[in-house]
């Protein structure tokens, strides 16, 4: 059921986190290698090591009728339009007082939905170093618990940097560098989501800007999930003395914690496999060595896996039991049960597992699609405060989706 919001909303509750920026992708064509659009082109990276299919999966495109095997749909959400008329929003912070700050990637500004009239956004900063080109530009946001400091994920010519902006809940001050020297060496597989955890520090996803081997390279930055102080310095208690919390991923643009304080991670892969992962303080995730379930010791398997043209997964947020993941060329909304029932499968309706049957389906559900194709690409998915829903921003405008009148949109999503 789809529906337009009043023109003012209620304030709602204070909520532990500020920020659930918990979403997000970048767009580029790549050659011989997947991205967060397309199926990959050429051959797949020749170091990988992809699952095994399952033998029940299909094999049919995305949107061909699957029988039997087609994912479990849901059709329990309501939808409330909130804004329209951005331009590829990416990052997401839902504030104490109902309003929300959005950061548009290719725009590089920052704009206010005010508490109360969503849907006039104003611009309350422009990132003027960043500098937009193919899945770069002004990416990720985050706040601090007391919302007087908001985060910005950003690519230069030279790194991906977060800048740091006052916030006096009217407009925000210059950037202020607190972290530089995120490899951007490419257009392409930036990272870029930011979140601050429940333990107040900053999680912040990273690429490996199709340089493979910065995923294992414990001196780089690339390819991690790094964990900061909300002033910019590696958090204390990080496993290897610096900022790196996890390594060997490809391209993380959704983190999630979930209501019993663990991480979550959303990663595109190549040219098989979409991952969710639960992620692990010093876990090594395999890429570029393996590509969704490997079964191999020293690496950790996802969780759950979608074929690529089901997912390219963007933002993720945790509500009502569930992760949810944004979908941009799958256009459609996972939820992801965390019921552990042992029924986790991939988006085909066949088992995440591969061969030897090593994904740890046993942490979640079935995976149930919800909103296919009704609102195009889905970039950003985060909580609202008080739990009573969720927010989605879709990603039609970014020079990969069909525009629609008032693209691009947030919606309000309640059951």
């Amino acid at each position: 059921m789809t529906s337009r919001l009043p023109s003012r909303l209620p304030s709602r509750p204070a909520s532990r986190l500020a920020t659930l920026a918990t979403t997000g992708l970048l767009a580029a064509v790549l050659v011989g290698c997947g991205d967060e659009d397309t199926a990959a082109t050429g051959e797949p990276n020749p170091a990988t090591r992809t699952a095994e299919p399952s033998t029940t999966a299909s094999e049919e495109p995305a949107g061909e009728d699957r029988g039997a095997d087609a994912p479990r749909t849901g059709e329990d959400l309501d939808v409330a339009e909130v804004a329209t008329g951005l331009t590829s929003p990416w990052g997401m912070v839902l504030l104490e007082d109902g309003g929300a700050l959005v950061s548009e990637r290719d725009t590089t500004d920052i704009k206010l939905l005010p508490a109360g009239d969503p849907g006039r956004p104003r611009v309350v900063a422009t990132v003027e170093a960043a500098e937009p080109t193919g899945e770069a530009g002004l990416l990720g946001l985050a706040a601090t618990p007391d919302e007087r400091t908001v985060l910005a994920y950003y690519t230069t010519a030279e790194d991906n940097r977060i800048a740091a902006m006052s916030w006096d809940g009217r407009r925000l001050g210059e950037p202020r560098v607190i972290v530089d020297g995120i490899p951007a060496g490419a257009t392409y597989h930036h990272g870029g989501r930011m979140l601050v955890g429940p333990d107040g520090y900053l999680y912040v996803s990273t690429g490996e800007t199709g340089d493979v081997e910065l995923a294992q390279d414990p001196e780089s930055l690339g390819g991690k999930i790094l964990r900061y102080t909300v002033e910019g310095e590696p958090a204390p208690g990080n496993p290897f003395g610096d900022a790196v919390y996890s390594l060997g991923h490809r391209n993380v643009q959704g983190l999630a914690f979930d209501d019993e304080g663990r991480l979550w991670a959303s990663e595109f892969g190549d040219a098989s496999w979409d991952e969710l992962n639960l992620i692990e303080a010093g876990a090594n995730y395999g890429w570029p060595r393996v590509e969704g379930t490997g079964g191999e010791p020293e690496y950790v398997d996802p969780v759950a896996v979608w074929r690529t043209a089901d997912a390219s997964p963007s933002g993720l947020a945790f509500w009502d039991g569930s992760l949810w993941m944004a979908a941009l060329r799958g256009q459609q909304l996972w939820e992801v049960p965390l019921d552990g029932s042992g029924a986790g499968t991939d988006a085909g309706g066949g088992s995440g597992a591969g061969a030897d049957g090593s994904a740890r389906t046993d942490e979640v559900g079935q995976p149930v699609s919800h909103l296919a194709g009704e609102y195009g690409r889905l970039r950003t998915v985060t909580t609202l405060p008080d739990g009573s829903g969720l927010w989605l921003a879709t990603s039609n405008t970014d020079g990969r989706g069909d525009v629609r009148d008032g693209d691009d949109r947030v919606l309000e999503l309640t059951r």
